[in-house]
Parts: C-alpha cells; sequence; structure tokens
C-alpha cells in the first residue's frame, strides 16, 4: 500500500484555494449544472489543480470529483481506497463573496474517511488530519494548531448547534425544540463540521441533502478531533462509495 505524502495533498489543496482565489478577486460568470446548483471557473480550475496533484502523488490511487464525470458503479464499488474530492465547496457561498467556502479532499479507506484537508482559503485557515494521523489540525499562516472537540452539555441547556448559511430547513427548526435556547451558529460549506473539530460548537443536525465529497474531509478531520458523524436514521457511522448513489442521508455531526 503506498504511503500518502499528507503534506504534499495540504499543499495542492492550498494550490486551488491560490486559484480559485484568483477567479473571486475579480467578476467571473456563474452557470448552473443539470441539478440546478451552480458553478464557476473557480471551480474547474481548483478541480484541475488538485487531480493534477493527486495524479502526479498518488498515481495508484482513483479520484472521485464533483466536477468529473463519476466512474461507472461497477468500477467504484470495487474501490477499496480512493480520493474524494469537492473543488470549491459552498460555491453559493462564493458566488456571494462571504468567504465560507472550501477546498475538500478526503482519504476513503473501506468507507470511511481517514484523513481529510479542508482549505478555506478566503479565510486564511485549513483544517487537516484524521485517524490516519491520529488527531487534527488547523494552520494559520504555516502554523499548525491541535483542535479537538468540546464535551457536549449535560442538559438541554447551553448547547452550540450549528445551522446553514443558505439552506435552513422547517426539519432544522423542529429539531431545535429539544433544545433550551440555543446558541445558533450560522456558516457556509464544510466549514460547519469544522467548527465542531475545533470546538467551537456541539451539534451539527443536517436534515436535507448533501453529496458525499461535500462531508468526507471534514468528516476526517472531525473524527481525528475526537468527534463523530451519523446517519440520523439509525445512529451508524456515516459511510461512502456503498451504493450507486452519492447522496448522503441525512446526517449529525457532534463532538464528545
Amino acid at each position: 500500500m503506498p504511503t500518502i505524502p499528507y503534506s504534499d495533498i495540504i499543499q495542492a489543496a492550498q494550490a486551488a484555494g491560490d486559484a480559485i482565489m484568483a477567479v473571486y478577486q475579480k467578476d467571473f460568470e456563474v452557470y448552473q449544472k443539470n441539478d440546478d446548483s451552480p458553478l464557476t471557473e473557480a471551480d474547474l480550475a481548483a478541480h484541475r489543480v488538485i487531480v493534477d496533484a493527486l495524479q502526479r502523488l498518488t498515481p495508484d490511487l482513483p479520484i472521485l470529483s464533483e466536477e468529473s464525470e463519476n466512474a461507472p458503479w461497477d468500477e467504484r464499488k470495487t474501490w477499496d481506497r480512493y480520493w474524494l474530492v469537492d473543488p470549491l465547496d459552498g460555491t453559493k457561498e462564493f458566488v456571494k463573496k462571504n468567504g465560507e467556502f472550501t477546498v475538500n479532499i478526503a482519504l476513503i479507506e473501506h468507507g470511511e474517511p481517514t484523513w481529510g484537508v479542508v482549505d478555506a482559503p478566503a479565510l486564511g485557515c485549513t483544517y487537516h488530519g484524521g485517524t490516519a494521523t491520529q488527531g487534527a489540525w488547523k494552520s494559520v499562516n504555516g502554523q499548525n494548531t491541535p483542535i479537538t472537540v468540546s464535551k457536549a452539555p449535560e442538559s438541554n441547556a447551553g448547547w452550540r448547534i450549528v445551522g446553514s448559511r443558505s439552506h435552513q430547513s422547517d426539519a432544522f427548526k423542529a429539531f431545535l425544540d429539544d433544545f433550551d435556547a440555543p446558541e445558533i451558529k450560522s456558516m457556509g460549506s464544510s466549514l460547519k463540521i469544522c467548527l465542531i473539530a475545533e470546538g467551537e460548537a456541539d451539534l451539527y443536525p443536517r436534515l436535507g441533502p448533501t453529496s458525499e465529497w461535500d462531508t468526507g474531509a471534514a468528516h476526517a478531520v472531525l473524527l481525528g478531533a475526537g468527534g463523530q458523524l451519523n446517519v440520523a436514521e439509525s445512529g451508524e457511522p456515516l459511510r461512502y462509495n456503498q451504493e450507486e448513489s452519492v447522496l448522503n442521508p441525512f446526517f449529525i455531526a457532534r463532538g464528545a
């Protein structure tokens, strides 16, 4: 099994972030994909940077990216180890220019996210880690600081719950009824899960649609920080590449 050059993959994510910021700082066109989600030249520029780097650094590992044509399920179901990539997660936040978008690269092994990097180029920080490296870190200006989840409140009061900046649903609002005046933290992209990982929030219920590339990298970081991300209905850990669809079930991310 080939060794993963984690530091080089982090640099690739940051290089993709630089490519995104080159577009972010100018006027750009927004296109609609077949599923009505937005697409910009920044998505495609970041995709090219990441795929070129991964193919050079780990030529034996397949890549599943949001911006590439998916491999047929008959092929993909044989993958025990592969890269799961979202070149620009939070394109809606990118278009709004609020800075809450990320580059996501996850290593998936036997259905589990074992390592990931989440680069937030407009915010100047990078999260990385997982069970493969036995920890998680936040990097700002090249300085790595270990991160861990917070201990959850013991009663219904005092909870810090993460909600989506763009997708607050009726189900989310109903979920809040079980808590006593929780603090709601709104955030875009996979940064919601990273808030849990660094101990800045306690719970993130995602009761709406997401795809596997939206969550894989931050999920790995969360696991490295001591948290968990489980299917809302069953309570089982969320797994990847288990069926032809790349849509996730509803899930709940939480700290300790």
